[in-house]
């Protein structure tokens, strides 16, 4: 796994949370149950959600609160998940976002 806040100044020690795996783009990563999927992905070197539909920008954490749409992704053949504020549950499947995601029928 990658960097992670193991100790925090006011916080203290976070709870560990039992490792799953998800899939990011193909790739199986280890991620912390419960922990926002964001955090997962930044913990192993991955920065980049979606891309601009007009200008094939990339985009990634801004916010991190879920006001805003950077952070949108695929999740589980759902496009424009906050993946800010949506916690990791074992075998997710995330995908990186062009322009508004795909259209697919959603039954949740």
């Amino acid at each position: 796994m990658g960097v992670r806040v193991e100790e925090h100044v006011i916080l203290g020690e976070p709870e560990q949370k039992k490792l799953v795996t998800i899939t990011v783009d193909g790739k199986e990563i280890q991620a912390r149950e419960g922990e926002n999927i964001l955090a997962a992905l930044v913990a192993c070197g991955i920065i980049v959600n979606r891309y601009t539909e007009k200008r094939n920008e990339p985009r990634g954490l801004f916010c991190g609160i879920g006001q805003c749409t950077d952070c949108a992704m695929i999740v589980n053949g759902k496009p424009n998940v906050r993946t800010c504020v949506t916690p990791v549950k074992a075998g997710m499947v995330i995908e990186t976002q062009y322009g508004v995601g795909k259209k697919v029928a959603v039954n949740d």
